[in-house]
């Protein structure tokens, strides 16, 4: 294993130059809500962004806020505003995790997930 010299380039780049500077998505973006890519990602003049095109080549398959910020190594809050700003593009869509109307999820639901669970 070789140690970096001091004349090498930094590989990093700093989370708010993905963002420009911004640190809050436009959308809440809870961490569990699913991303799914809107058009095929070989369609490269439509993203302007270059951080567009990865998350839109790892959402082709359904992914949580949560996976593309672990798949492109960056914080949580860099991935929420860039996905926010590709879901306002019109280049990813966002399934809210959500239960219709805002209210707890059904509990008939929730009793056959957990007798489901129980007989495994």
């Amino acid at each position: 294993m070789t140690t970096p010299s001091l004349g090498d380039p930094a590989p990093i780049v700093r989370p708010y130059t993905r963002t420009g500077g911004r640190t809050r998505s436009s959308l809440d973006l809870p961490i569990e809500a699913l991303i799914t890519t809107t058009a095929p990602s070989s369609a490269a003049d439509r993203y302007s962004h270059p951080d567009h095109r990865e998350i839109a080549i790892l959402c082709q398959d359904v992914r949580s806020v949560a996976e593309v910020a672990a798949l492109l190594g960056v914080p949580l809050g860099v991935a929420r505003v860039l996905i926010a700003d590709m879901a306002r593009l019109g280049l990813v869509t966002v399934h809210n995790s959500a239960p219709p109307g805002g209210g707890a999820p059904d509990l008939a639901l929730l009793e056959r997930v957990l007798s489901g669970l129980r007989r495994l």
